[in-house]
C-alpha cells in the first residue's frame, strides 16, 4: 500500500513530529509510513485522513499485487 501521507504534510506546512503528535504516533511510524515500510491500523489510517480533512482513499491507495 502506497500514500501520500509527505505530498499532504507539505501542503499544510506540517512536520512528521506535529503530524505524529496529532494522531498520537512516534514520529518514527510516520517516517516509516512515508517510506512505504509500515501499514497503518485502520483506525490510525482515518486519524491521518482526518487530520488533513481528506478520504482514506485520498491518503492511501493500494499497488497492483496488493
Amino acid at each position: 500500500m502506497k500514500n501520500n501521507i509527505k505530498v499532504e504534510r507539505a501542503i499544510k506546512n506540517m512536520t512528521q513530529e506535529e503530524l505524529a503528535n496529532k494522531v498520537s504516533v512516534s514520529r518514527q511510524t510516520i517516517n516509516a509510513m512515508e517510506a512505504n515500510k509500515y501499514v497503518p491500523s485502520t483506525v490510525l489510517a482515518l486519524k491521518i485522513a482526518k487530520v488533513f480533512a481528506k478520504s482514506v482513499e485520498e491518503i492511501f491507495f493500494l499497488e497492483k499485487g496488493d
